[in-house]
């Protein structure tokens, strides 16, 4: 199967270098999406570029694909199933949870000069980074691309109501199954409550297990395309 991969703010397509080949092995094609503003040069880049850049993906594929988002791209593999749920076979999400129509994309962060930049490893330091080395988390922060505004303060757009019968996997790195079952009881992710088939998949992970434990989410991966 197709198997479209959007990281998470800061991050291009190299994000999924580990987990690319582990994906080829297990008999499938992995996409990894570099998105407008983020590693292509393009500052002028919006949300809904970054939407149409994934919709695309997903159009291209060789019949419905896996859509995988991390972090908050979660957002954008779940417009991916709102504006294309007839080609869209699977949603997993990683370490996220998909906005609500009407939501700012990315609100965490202000931007700075028109940009958001990556903030360095202090607001991640616990559950989310214990795992990454500090010449990881180097690698990482050298590579990191800021995020132009255009970007991070979009408006999600949600229209079809079919989005819901996507088959729905919640991978949970630095957070547990059980937590997340609490947070949807609590009305918190209202996107998921909605969907009709919802599973959880735990990893022993930090925040970014596709630089950590590549292998172990590779296998998770290909247990959603089944």
């Amino acid at each position: 199967m197709d198997i479209v991969l959007i990281a998470g703010m800061w991050l291009d397509g190299s994000a999924w270098d580990a987990v690319v080949p582990e994906l080829e092995q297990l008999g499938h094609r992995p996409i990894a999406l570099t998105l407008p503003g983020q590693g292509d040069g393009n500052t002028e880049a919006t949300y809904d570029d970054q939407v149409a850049a994934v919709v695309a993906a997903v159009d291209a594929a060789d019949g419905p694909a896996l859509v995988v988002g991390h972090s908050a791209a979660c957002s954008l593999a779940w417009a991916a199933a709102d504006a294309r749920p007839e080609n869209v076979a699977h949603v997993a999400l990683i370490g996220g949870m998909p906005n609500s129509d009407g939501d700012k994309y990315f609100g965490h962060f202000e931007p700075v000069d028109g940009v958001v930049p990556f903030p360095g490893w202090e607001p991640f330091a616990g559950p989310d980074s214990d795992d990454m080395s500090e010449e990881l988390k180097a690698t990482v922060a050298a590579s990191a691309v800021a995020v132009p505004a255009a970007v991070t303060q979009g408006i999600v757009s949600l229209t079809d109501e079919r989005r819901h019968d996507v088959p729905v996997t919640l991978v949970c790195p630095e957070f547990s199954p059980a937590e997340a079952k609490e947070w949807l009881d609590a009305g918190d992710i209202p996107e998921l409550a909605k969907v009709s088939r919802l599973d959880y998949a735990d990893i022993d992970s930090g925040h970014w297990p596709m630089f950590t434990r590549p292998t172990e989410l590779a296998r998770i991966l290909a247990d959603c395309t089944a």
